[in-house]
């Protein structure tokens, strides 16, 4: 998101550099109009294209990645680590964001009603398509679209010249391109760049009614019936407005130059090349590194083929589970992630350790965990095994399939689909069945033994096909054996139709 707002900023710099050095000073005043009614919206539009990249993904999936449990021999059990995600801090950037959009969105509100009232409890006078609205005790002189607001202290014999001035914005609708820019203030009310258009449009504004108006006598009469008049000034930033003292002498100015040569016209095509730059850039950034947050994308090795689907959180990194990925995703090294990522992943990794009071080193995290990239440059946070197993997601039946659940597999004594109580109710059958006594006399290299658990929960929901990596035959066979002992549980379904569903289960034994 950061990185967009960045381009997007960027692009109108340049657009606003173009128009200020080579545009502004030329009498063209309509396809001026047009060029910085045009540009900020290509600004936005510009960074959204990019180089289009073939992906095979298959959209949807059914297998669960249990959190892990923790055994020891003093009985302790405890959920210590999600296998594919971190917990998500605040996100400090998207509330002031919103914040900012309220607060302009109440300020347009508020000028808006402004002008509303004053149509509300004004008499107005019908003058072709036009409404004429006089104004007690006032000098302003400002329209809004089919609308012209009179002050009716402004002497009779102004008036005429005014109305015809005002009439212009009015028939040209520059209301509209006012109110763009304000709904741009709302979107990206931090940006200066969306302030500078809206100046610029509205002294365009004025040039295109002063060439108009400006033909009907000579040039020499109406500016001297410019610089005599002095009207109060509305301060509302989307109404045209006749008279501005910081716009007067600009205005002047343009009316007395001459008309610009037709060949200077050809300045416009210097947005060809600028545009292209544009693209190539927004395009090839999309091979970089991206650390903006977007929907994240799991994937996975079926058969010895990469899918993917989409997941419902924002994320930094996206995530894969299973076998060594090799040929498929390029491995990068932790010492290669960009520095954002790296702190980003530590942050998360000891957040997660204080939230559950956890004793697990990063070292610990990395017998498990690589970083890969893919072809489009998205960095991936891979949990990595080497016995996990592979599932076609083509197969349809009484098989194991790639897709999300209409109905999850249910433990009993919960509630149709409780995946929190399914957790706990597993947790609290490996407490009570797995025997820590196989756990004495054992000579292990280390204290801490890691086990990850495959099985299945078939369509009679009764577990089957249970396969277990352990670094110890009797502890791998304990484990089999209560996972084997989980009691029969109500099946899964899709389409309304029993399915297999296969889940995958580590846990870490503590030994004293």
């Amino acid at each position: 998101m950061i990185n967009y707002i960045l381009q997007v900023v960027l692009f109108q710099v340049l657009f606003l550099a173009i128009y200020d050095f080579f545009i502004s000073k030329e009498t063209f005043f309509t396809k001026n109009r047009w060029y910085l009614v045009s540009t900020p919206i290509l600004s936005f539009l510009i960074p959204l294209i990019k180089i289009p990249t073939f992906q095979k993904a298959v959209s949807q999936e059914y297998i669960v990645y249990l959190p892990e449990i923790v055994l020891s021999p003093e009985k302790v059990i405890k959920r210590t680590f999600e296998t594919t995600t971190f917990y998500e801090s605040i996100n400090y950037f998207n509330i002031i964001f919103w914040i900012g959009v309220v607060v302009f969105s109440i300020l347009f509100l508020i000028k808006l009603m402004k002008i509303i009232n004053l149509i509300r409890i004004n008499k107005a006078e019908k003058i072709s398509i036009f409404r004429l609205i006089f104004i007690p005790n006032k000098t302003n002189a400002f329209s809004f679209f089919n609308y012209i607001f009179l002050g009716k202290e402004i002497p009779v014999s102004q008036q005429e010249k005014i109305i015809q001035h005002e009439m212009v914005h009015s028939k040209q609708k520059h209301s509209l391109d006012l109110l763009l820019f304000e709904f741009l203030k709302i979107a990206m009310w931090f940006n200066p760049m969306i302030y500078l258009y809206q100046k610029r449009i509205t002294l365009v504004h004025e040039y295109i009614s002063d060439e108009i108006v400006s033909k009907k006598e000579a040039k020499e009469v109406y500016i001297n019936n410019l610089l005599s008049n002095y009207f109060q000034v509305e301060n509302v930033a989307f109404v045209n407005q006749f008279y501005k003292t910081s716009l007067i002498k600009k205005r002047i100015v343009m009316m007395t130059k001459k008309q610009s040569k037709k060949i200077n016209q050809l300045k416009y095509l210097l947005l060809i090349p600028v545009l292209t730059s544009m693209l190539f850039y927004s395009s090839c950034s999309s091979n970089k590194n991206q650390i903006e947050k977007r929907t994240i994308t799991f994937y996975r090795m079926a058969d010895g083929e990469l899918f993917s689907y989409k997941g419902d959180v924002e994320t930094s990194v996206d995530s894969y589970f299973g076998p060594d990925p090799k040929g498929l995703l390029e491995e990068i090294p932790y010492e290669e992630l960009p520095e954002e990522i790296k702190k980003e992943q530590y942050v998360k990794f000891n957040a997660f350790r204080k939230k559950h009071k956890s004793d697990i080193t990063f070292l610990d995290l990395f017998q498990f965990t690589k970083f890969f990239k893919t072809p489009e440059g998205r960095i991936v946070c891979g949990t990595v095994g080497n016995t996990f197993t592979s599932i076609h997601p083509d197969k349809i039946g009484d098989e194991l399939l790639f897709i999300r659940l209409d109905k999850r597999p249910t433990f009993p004594g919960c509630e149709e689909g409780d995946s929190d109580c399914f957790i706990k109710k597993l947790e609290q059958h490996f407490f009570e069945k797995f025997d820590k006594t196989v756990l004495n006399n054992l000579e292990l290299e280390t204290n801490k033994v890691k086990v990850l658990v495959d099985f299945n929960i078939n369509t009679n929901g009764f577990v089957e096909d249970i396969k277990v990596n352990a670094p110890n035959e009797i502890i791998g066979l304990e484990a089999k054996k209560v996972i084997a002992a989980l009691p029969k549980m109500t099946g899964g379904e899709k389409y309304g139709k029993p399915i297999k569903a296969n889940y995958k289960l580590p846990f870490t034994i503590l030994i004293d």
